[in-house]
């Protein structure tokens, strides 16, 4: 008699393909250049959602994709991403933002102002035709959404993109940093914006009071203990932030970043840190990555999703050009600066895609919207390399200015 798989064998089955896949492809198609590892996992995601690997193939993705271990993945997806966003709200550093504020804050306000401006067009384009508003959105969430989501600034992955390029440590990277840093700040500000809800406002008001409570003595307890209990007590803190957040109406996610913003990264050992990062990307973020890919949707047409694409491409990139460019005639910035510095600040990937996913949970935009805005941000981000690699190679002396 046959053995019937039971779900922790689908499981397993599932997970063996999470990570087989993208890393055969990043490693045999040397794929690095144009797109690092955690795109290729992105990419995979996409092609192992029901669009893809459920259209052609709908028999073997019913049975690995099965409402169970859709649901088991989903519960490792949700910590994978809080945990990543909570340590880029602990790595936020506005220090050196606010010691060249009038230089950072130009060109963050340029490079957030225009693509959000350019992003808003668009999203106004899309509310011509049906498919694209979430059943719970409103024109305005749907419209700054979308615009924000053309705005975004993915701090992690210009990090790592930064480090490939050989320029973090350098003068211009630690200048973009500041710029992405402050518009860190405005996308979540904006983010609460959109999912402000009246019905609940008093919900997140109280949310708000108590958090700033609760700070205060999480604050004062790590200050307090040694930093070997530091690292479970900001678990703990970070569960009870994401729950509180998500109670309020906000999202998980709001609360998570939030945990992290008001957690100090002196607290912890730099270099733990960083492998605390790269161990989350390496070990859980992928299966965030496929359970993103599940939630794609075709069904508007494979076409307009890709002409929607598309257009939020254009939008994002030359409103970031556009912004940048500006910010450099007012500050004077060399000739060819300003396109290295607008090129990597479009680089979006991880925390769009997080951004989107939170619109996407509360319905403000369908899931057709979400595949869009998906392709949008992992072509702009496989693009960052190749384009900004060869104009730091004509411009080397441009690394070493300090502002």
């Amino acid at each position: 008699m046959p053995h019937a798989m039971n779900t922790t064998e689908i499981f397993l089955i599932a997970m063996t393909i999470i990570f087989t896949v993208p890393y055969f492809i990043w490693r045999v198609g040397k794929t690095d250049y144009w797109a690092p590892l955690v795109v290729v996992q992105i990419i995979t995601g996409i092609l192992l959602g029901p669009g893809i690997l459920g259209a052609f193939f709908p028999d073997y993705y019913a049975f690995v994709f099965n409402p169970s271990v859709v649901t088991a993945l989903n519960g490792i997806a949700w910590w994978a991403v809080m945990l990543f966003v909570f340590i880029a709200g602990v790595e936020l550093d506005l220090s050196k933002a606010w010691q060249y504020k009038r230089e950072s804050g130009i060109t963050a306000g340029l490079a957030l102002g225009m693509p959000l401006a350019f992003g808003c067009v668009a999203g106004l384009g899309m509310l011509m035709f049906e498919g694209w508003l979430g059943p719970q959105g409103m024109p305005w969430q749907f419209v700054l959404g979308v615009g924000m989501s053309c705005a975004v600034t993915a701090l992690p992955i210009l990090i790592l993109l930064m480090e490939k390029l050989n320029i973090l440590r350098q003068p211009i990277g630690q200048r973009i940093l500041r710029y992405a840093s402050l518009d860190d700040i405005a996308i979540w500000g904006v983010l609460a914006l959109i999912l402000l809800d009246w019905d609940r406002v008093g919900r997140q008001g109280m949310f708000l009071v108590g958090f700033a409570a609760a700070s205060y003595l999480y604050r004062k307890l790590m200050v307090a203990i040694p930093e070997r209990d530091r690292w479970y007590v900001s678990l703990v803190w970070l569960a009870i932030g994401g729950f509180a957040g998500d109670w309020s109406g906000l999202h998980f996610m709001v609360g998570a970043f939030l945990a992290g913003a008001v957690t100090d990264s002196h607290w912890f050992n730099q270099e733990e840190m960083d492998k605390l990062r790269h161990h989350v990307l390496l070990v859980i973020m992928p299966v965030f990555f496929l359970s993103t890919g599940l939630r794609t949707n075709w069904d508007v047409g494979g076409t307009m999703v890709f002409i929607a694409a598309a257009v939020l491409l254009v939008a994002s990139v030359s409103g970031k050009l556009a912004g940048v460019h500006l910010a450099g005639r007012i500050l004077k910035w060399e000739k060819g600066e300003a396109s290295i510095i607008g090129w990597l600040l479009q680089t979006k990937a991880l925390i769009m895609i997080i951004f989107a996913n939170v619109l996407l949970d509360k319905q403000i935009i369908t899931s057709e919207t979400f595949t869009a805005l998906l392709l949008m941000a992992v072509a702009s981000t496989m693009l960052t390399v190749p384009v900004v690699a060869p104009k730091l190679e004509k411009l080397r002396d441009v690394i070493f200015r300090s502002k």
